[in-house]
C-alpha cells in the first residue's frame, strides 16, 4: 500500500462559494463537502477540487511576471469553441489572444477568481502553428 495517496487541488481565493460554483459547472459536477471556509467538488469525470477561503488572496497574474503564476490547470476537450463559450458564459476570460484562424491545440484563461487554466484538445487534428 502507497504511503501517499494523490489528494486533490486546492485553490485559495477570497470567496470559495463563487468558484466552487464556476469550477461545479465547468466540470459538471456536485459539491461533496462544504464548511465556512472551504468547498470541495468533484466533476462528472471524478476530478476532485477544492475552494478555500483566503481573504488576503491575491490573483495570479501571469503572464506577466509580478505575483507569476501560482498554480495552473488542464483540461481536455474535444470541441475547444464550444468549450470557449461555456468558460466565457461561466464568468471565464480569455488569456491567449492569438490570431483564431487555423487548429491550435490549446486556449488559455483565467476563471473568475483570476486562476489561470489551459483547455488542450483531447487529440491533436494538425501540428501547431506559431
Amino acid at each position: 500500500m502507497a504511503l501517499f495517496v494523490a489528494g486533490l487541488v486546492v485553490l485559495d481565493c477570497s470567496e470559495p462559494e463563487k468558484l466552487s460554483e464556476f469550477y461545479r459547472e465547468l466540470l459538471e459536477g456536485e459539491v461533496t463537502d462544504a464548511t465556512a471556509n472551504r468547498v470541495e467538488i468533484k466533476g462528472a469525470d471524478g476530478m476532485r477540487m477544492a475552494f478555500r477561503r483566503d481573504v488576503n488572496a491575491t490573483p495570479p497574474s501571469w503572464p506577466r511576471p509580478e505575483n507569476s503564476l501560482q498554480a495552473h490547470l488542464d483540461f481536455y476537450v474535444d470541441d475547444l469553441d464550444a468549450a470557449e463559450r461555456r468558460v466565457v458564459d461561466l464568468g471565464g476570460r480569455p488569456l491567449d489572444t492569438k490570431d483564431a484562424t487555423g487548429p491550435f491545440e490549446e486556449r488559455s484563461y483565467s476563471d473568475p477568481a483570476g486562476h489561470s487554466f489551459t483547455l488542450r484538445r483531447s487529440r491533436a487534428v494538425a501540428p501547431k502553428q506559431g
